[in-house]
């Protein structure tokens, strides 16, 4: 154990995100995103194998079964992609206000090409693409949804840039 009291910044290792439809998530992130797979669509039951035991920790028993994927940014963060069988997409999967991951960020030089690829590839842009100093400095940002409905963010350029320049003003 640790004799500072300060904790040390703990690195990200993943996410996971539910999809109605596995095969076109992985589809879509892997060819959209050009995120690696590290392992195949996957179906996992409730049984008492390890990862069948862990999964009834999460879930509570009864959970019967899903499929999975695993996948990798190029900056090494993993992205598990869920589809239960029971999946229900909500009317509105921006409710912002409530407790809960309401978007994740991903980072391109050229959000504006993303954003296009994103939208060619059945995802939405929810905004236009903005400038957080604008005819200042280059950072843009734009919120955009994947085919799923989940919610992504796209930065032009790195959080610790964009924030330490203080990107609300004064």
């Amino acid at each position: 154990m640790s004799s500072s009291t300060h904790p040390y910044p703990r690195s990200f290792s993943h996410i996971g995100l539910s999809v109605p439809d596995l095969e076109k998530a992985v589809e879509f992130y892997t060819e959209v995103l050009g995120w690696y797979l590290i392992m195949p669509p996957t179906e996992i039951t409730e049984d008492d194998s390890a990862i069948g035991v862990m999964c009834t920790d999460v879930f509570g028993s009864g959970w019967g079964s899903f499929r999975i994927a695993h996948l990798s940014t190029g900056d090494r963060i993993g992205v598990e992609i869920f589809q239960f069988p029971n999946h229900e997409t909500p009317d509105n999967n921006f409710e912002y206000w409530k407790t809960s991951i309401f978007h994740f960020c991903v980072q391109d030089p050229d959000v504006e090409g993303l954003a296009e690829r994103i939208v060619r590839h059945g995802g939405k842009q929810r905004m236009p693409v903005r400038y957080y100093f604008p005819n200042e400095k280059p950072y843009r940002m734009v919120y955009m949804e994947d085919p799923f409905g989940n919610i992504l963010e796209v930065y032009s350029h790195s959080y610790e840039l964009t924030y330490s320049a203080g990107a609300y003003g004064s």
